[in-house]
């Protein structure tokens, strides 16, 4: 908790990074300074982005403001997501148990497999020729 009585927690996934401030609220949420709904369009982004409120009880009663750089959009989505998670838990512990049973305080890790040397792609190999 700062000065202004929010909450602060970064959330990663895969190459997205968001930086996400809680506060008590009417429930809105702003992405780099954009509305909510101007930054991510699509439906299924709000909703995940929802999710970590819908699991604790606490839908439209925080102010989020986040910044999000890197990776598209499914990834920055992801992100904020577990940066709300991670910044709930800071400002009300025992809403732990209702995110972890939920998932939205693992980091999911999984992110684009490297370019190997002597391959087309990470795993593919160049097509074969037999003349």
């Amino acid at each position: 908790m700062d000065a202004q009585g929010r909450s602060y927690a970064t959330g990663r996934r895969k190459n997205a990074i968001a930086r996400v401030w809680i506060k008590p609220g009417s429930g809105k949420v702003t992405v780099n300074g954009r509305e909510f709904d101007d930054y991510f369009a699509r439906p299924v982004l709000r909703m995940v982005i929802n999710q970590p409120f819908g699991a604790a009880d606490r839908k439209d009663q925080f102010d989020v403001v986040c910044t999000v750089c890197g990776g598209g959009l499914s990834g920055q989505a992801g992100a904020v997501r577990h940066g709300i998670s991670r910044a709930l838990i800071t400002f009300e512990p025992a809403l732990r148990p209702s995110l972890k049973a939920g998932g939205f305080l693992t980091r999911d890790s999984r992110a684009v497999e490297r370019k190997k040397y002597g391959r087309a792609k990470a795993r593919r190999s160049f097509q074969f020729s037999k003349r």
